[in-house]
């Protein structure tokens, strides 16, 4: 049976569709299965496997369009289950086979390098496009991701007694009514993986969750890397060498990244507080201290900030087009920040803002000599206590940024940035910047 023939029956009843998707699946793993390796395949091979694999992504979009609110239904009971991303993928892969790939064929991909995996990940971001884009879905999965994680909760009496937290890669401190986040990948200049996301979206729950804490500050901490060995680092962004290695999740670095702790930044954590009037979020005013540079992903921080102080030597990048990779919602953001026409010569054309030209006051509120920096973060830290920040951030942020077209945003940069990384293009890029140097500020 071709493609063809199997779009009406995935467009039909759910159970119908559900059994078509899985026998059509279960057909074209067969096929590429009889192939050789991906690295190992002629072109006529890659070829076949392309037409068979885009066949079968035909009919899940098509599915998709048909089914993903009762999809989702049946995955979250009716929406009272709260699926963060990979969890929701995980499920739709058991209680629909086909649908996305399952647990197994995930670390059979992510033991491969980047060039040498099947992109099994686009199946997950067809799939996480289409519950975005769902006026009830969509909404539900943003709620879950604002949540705070179990990690953060089983670590939260802890902080609140000692006011401390050391993470792999995050240092957090509470001082006074301070949290004080500091990246501390020292030998890879902050450059961030899975578990920079892990600890960040952690630390950014536990300064949310204290009552405690009235501000966040976060900085990056000296390092250990022999071209800036004891200087301060904010971040590199993207660990490219990870990403060659095949080490850079859709689900847990891109997605989570995006949708968890940068989102409660600017929405805060959402708790069960059983109120029905109330906000059910909690929210507090962020403050980021660049030193050295803010690279790709660093610079995105940049943007989701109430108040950015920088060095006077400092610079910040978004060189995506050089990567090939999407810069999370930094496309989103960075035009209401700097205007269309910087951010194209930013994004597009790899342009570096330096702290000390006009333009950075666009992006940073307060450069100062190194000398000066310190005193310069204590005086923001204590303005940002205000009693009227919050309500005031608050209605800043949703006038700023509507959480539906956030939500719409999300969804095709779901798609978008699954295909961008299993591009020839990208792989070819990262290879060669991994073979360049350890660690590659993205």
């Amino acid at each position: 049976m071709t493609t063809v023939d199997d779009l009406p029956a995935v467009r039909a009843g759910l159970d119908q569709a559900r059994t078509v998707l899985a026998r059509a699946v279960k057909h074209t793993d067969e096929e590429l299965h009889a192939l050789p390796a991906p690295e190992q395949r002629s072109p006529d091979h890659r070829a076949l496997a392309r037409a068979a694999i885009d066949a079968t992504r035909t009919l899940r979009a098509a599915f998709l369009m048909a089914h993903v609110e009762a999809v989702y239904d049946e995955l979250t009971a009716g929406r009272t289950r709260h699926l963060r991303v990979t969890e929701l993928a995980l499920a739709a892969a058991e209680a629909f086979p086909g649908l996305v790939p399952t647990d197994e064929q995930l670390v059979d991909e992510r033991a491969r390098p980047q060039a040498h995996k099947e992109g099994r990940e686009i199946d997950q971001g067809i799939f996480l496009q289409h519950v975005l884009h769902s006026p009830h879905a969509g909404p539900h999965l943003l709620d879950a991701m604002l949540r705070p994680t179990p990690r953060a909760l089983d670590l939260l009496p802890e902080f609140s007694r000692t006011g401390k937290a050391e993470l792999t890669s995050v240092r957090l401190e509470r001082t006074g009514a301070v949290a004080r986040l500091t990246l501390c990948r020292e030998d890879s200049l902050n450059a961030e993986d899975n578990q920079q996301v892990d600890d960040m979206e952690t630390a950014v729950d536990l300064a949310l969750l204290d009552p405690a804490v009235e501000v966040g500050l976060v900085r990056g901490g000296e390092m250990t890397h022999p071209r800036y060995r004891g200087r301060r680092v904010f971040s590199a962004g993207i660990n490219l060498k990870t990403l060659h290695g095949g080490g850079i999740s859709l689900t847990d670095f891109l997605l989570r990244r995006e949708l968890g702790y940068i989102h409660k930044m600017v929405r805060g954590v959402l708790i069960d507080n059983g109120s029905v009037w109330r906000p059910r979020t909690i929210e507090k005013p962020w403050i980021g201290v660049v030193d050295t540079f803010a690279i790709g992903g660093g610079c995105q921080l940049l943007l989701a900030f109430d108040h950015v102080i920088a060095a006077a030597d400092a610079y910040v990048s978004l060189p995506a087009a050089q990567e090939g990779i999407i810069p999370g919602a930094a496309n989103y953001r960075l035009t209401r920040a700097v205007g269309p026409r910087r951010a194209r010569q930013i994004i597009l054309e790899g342009r570096r803002i330096f702290a000390r030209e006009p333009d950075a006051g666009l992006l940073i509120d307060e450069v100062h000599d190194h000398g000066d920096l310190d005193a310069a973060v204590e005086r923001a830290v204590e303005c940002f206590q205000g009693s009227a920040v919050l309500a005031n951030r608050r209605m800043l942020n949703l006038a700023e940024e509507s959480p539906e077209a956030f939500r719409h945003y999300m969804a095709e940069f779901a798609l978008q940035q699954s295909l961008r990384l299993y591009s020839s293009d990208v792989i070819d890029k990262v290879g060669r910047f991994s073979a360049a140097s350890t660690t590659r500020t993205a």
